[in-house]
């Protein structure tokens, strides 16, 4: 590989990774109509115990104020219902409806779930390697300060 190439092939590479994200988002839109927030935070509802809007919020690492967007949209599709906690009142749970029970088992993973477990496997110093150099590109991207959640969505909206 020359040198001068290099530039081009880093290019391609991120270009890669954008198209796979944005094929992936496409294809859980056709078979599920939602977005990739939207599976996620439906997954975060199903694993966590009486969720409430906070708890999905920091599991999912994303902004409360977005996850109450989504969960608005989920609630008016019949995915999820949020109700008052019996024992606390001020708290309000967060609960899957049987429509989002079988759309949650049925959808496929999130792309990140298949990236993460493939990442996992590989050694500590290549794990190290990878996430400096990520870093080091968004730094040279401009996009390092930038706020963004570990999801592998493409520039869809979150609602």
């Amino acid at each position: 590989m020359v040198t001068h190439d290099l530039p081009d092939h880093v290019l391609v590479a991120l270009r890669r990774i954008i198209r796979a994200t944005d094929l992936h988002s496409r294809q859980l839109g056709k078979k599920t109509g939602l977005t990739t927030p939207q599976l996620v935070i439906i997954q975060a509802v199903s694993n966590l115990k009486d969720p409430t809007v906070s708890d999905i919020a920091k599991t999912v690492s994303l902004s409360l104020a977005t996850v109450t967007t989504i969960l608005n949209r989920l609630e008016r599709n019949g995915i999820i219902n949020r109700v008052r906690s019996s024992v606390d009142r001020r708290r309000v749970i967060v609960t899957l409806t049987e429509d989002g029970q079988t759309l949650q088992a049925t959808a496929p993973k999130p792309l990140q779930d298949s990236f993460v477990a493939r990442f996992s496997r590989l050694a500590s110093w290549e794990q190290h390697s990878i996430v400096a150099s990520l870093e080091r590109v968004a730094m040279m991207m401009d996009a390092d300060d930038l706020d963004a959640a570990p999801l592998l969505a493409s520039g869809e909206a979150v609602l």
